[in-house]
């Protein structure tokens, strides 16, 4: 059963503010939140939708009266039948490319970049040709850096795209003969206004080029906007597909759906496949019962219209207001019930200095490869002759990320955090130069004279400098020398002779 709740309503309604104070804490605990948008994110950019009353469907209607009997039909695959609805097209779509390229993100557009930088969005799905999530910094499915190549039959990077464009984008022109995916350009976008479509340059190079061998021309195809219209199949519909398996197969713990009117029969099913998978994930069991955890599991779908009857029991939540109130009260509540998720993380640079780190996307905090060996600090290597150098000590501020992680040194060839034991070690392999004398203070350090021969400590000197036979006192007035000759092989003989002898 849908919960209904008014983002407007008055402060007084205690249960309404606790349910909408429950949802925003499961955005925030959630780590594999899926988001499908419409064109109602987009209105406060200008940019309008199109079933509203002041929506597309209506502009179209009031400025072609003649030519379509519905607006839906200036957006449909039959259109290209006849010559004057394919010019009306062209001619609206040319002035939406212009007022969009004019636009700038939402808050809502924000708000998705922003689960992405806190690695909370498994992926974003959008009915929008107008390609603003790519500008708030979200890699799209048509982008050339998602993988597409110029005959679009490349497959998606799936671990980098981040939002799935549905319905096509409208900055991008398609060859309607070879399926060239090209950037719309202002030459080709003045031809769009005077409603005819420009010809395709990849056809018209390859045809040039076989006429200038002497055969036979190709038919050179026309450029049309890269959008998909009713009753025409995605180019790129199995990727998309098989990206939609892997995340239902990912089990996905959220799903929000803002702004869309859910008529589109494709993104119907969509939805309900992704609200089920959410619906499973929060109450399968593997093995033992699991507790199901109250923020796991939600549905929430924010739109100024409720849904209808047949969504009773898909979807959890129904928030009725704005996209982009509901957002901003989401981030506010979010701060305030987890302060630390906003902490800025400190890191070191280069020089061993603290310094701000920006959120940069899903590579933040997690460097793979060279990237860990560019830190120049985790695994530091002996300096300045030290053979074990102190360490950098952290702030105050920089806190274990766990309360039950030990903490750990900076550096693993330090000595000062280690257990006794290898404390013991170090302090022989330190000292392993000085192993020939008494102790290891420096007040026992064996003097030298002027002629560079070493003293030794009850007045005899001795050729080599810094050398004597070792020995260990067993009482005040008696001592042991331990000497090693060798036999005429020149290797050591397996048992010393050990001569006692009386120091005055």
């Amino acid at each position: 059963m849908t919960v209904t709740l008014n983002l407007n309503a008055p402060l007084a309604e205690s249960s309404t503010r606790r349910t909408l104070a429950d949802i925003s804490l499961s955005v925030a605990k959630c780590k594999k939140i899926v988001i499908v948008t419409g064109a109602g994110i987009s209105c406060s950019c200008g940019i309008p939708d199109f079933r509203s009353s002041d929506g597309l469907y209506a502009l179209v209607k009031e400025q072609f009266p003649d030519v379509v009997m519905k607006g839906r039909d200036l957006f449909d695959a039959s259109l290209f039948r006849d010559q004057t609805s394919t010019s009306v097209f062209y001619t609206f779509i040319s002035q939406l490319k212009r007022s969009i390229d004019s636009a700038s993100p939402a808050p809502t557009h924000e708000f998705i970049k922003r689960l992405d930088n806190k690695h909370k969005l498994l992926r974003s799905y959008t009915q929008n040709i107008d390609g603003l999530e790519e500008k708030a910094g979200l890699l799209s499915s048509l982008s050339q850096e998602a993988g597409s190549n110029m005959k679009g039959k490349s497959k998606l990077k799936a671990d980098e795209v981040r939002n799935i464009q549905l319905h096509g984008d409208i900055r991008r022109v398609r060859c309607t003969i070879c399926s060239v995916d090209l950037l719309c350009t202002e030459e080709f976008l003045c031809m769009f206004e005077k409603g005819t479509a420009p010809d395709c340059p990849e056809c018209t190079l390859r045809s040039e080029a076989r006429i200038a061998r002497s055969a036979r021309p190709l038919k050179i195809g026309s450029l049309r906007p890269a959008i998909v219209l009713y009753d025409e199949a995605h180019p790129m519909g199995d990727d998309i597909g098989k990206i939609q398996s892997q995340d239902m197969a990912r089990k996905p713990d959220m799903l929000i759906v803002m702004g869309t009117s859910l008529k589109v029969h494709g993104l119907k099913k969509l939805v309900k496949e992704f609200a089920k998978a959410v619906h499973t994930s929060a109450s399968s069991t593997t093995g033992s019962p699991r507790r199901v955890k109250k923020w796991q599991g939600k549905v929430v779908f924010v739109n100024k219209t409720p849904p209808g009857t047949e969504w009773s029991d898909v979807i959890d939540y129904h928030i009725m207001g704005d996209v982009d109130k509901w957002v901003e009260k989401v981030t506010e509540d979010w701060r305030r019930i987890r302060p630390s998720d906003w902490e800025i993380q400190p890191m070191l640079d280069e020089h061993g200095n603290f310094k701000s780190a920006k959120d940069k996307g899903r590579t933040l905090g997690r460097p793979t490869g060279k990237s860990k060996q560019k830190l120049g600090v985790e695994n530091a290597l002996p300096v300045d002759g030290i053979p074990f150098p102190s360490i950098i000590t952290k702030s105050a501020s920089n806190t274990p990320s766990s309360p039950s992680k030990r903490r750990q040194s900076i550096s693993h060839y330090s000595d000062l955090d280690s257990s006794p034991r290898k404390r013991r070690d170090v302090a022989k392999a330190y000292n392993k130069a000085n192993k020939c004398l008494l102790f290891v203070d420096a007040t026992n350090s064996i003097p030298q004279t002027d002629e560079g021969l070493t003293m030794d400590p009850f007045g005899s000197p001795f050729k080599h400098p810094g050398r004597r036979p070792r020995t260990r006192t067993i009482s005040a007035s008696t001592e042991i020398d331990i000497k090693r000759p060798r036999t005429n092989s020149g290797t050591l003989r397996k048992k010393p002779w050990v001569e006692a002898a009386a120091r005055p």
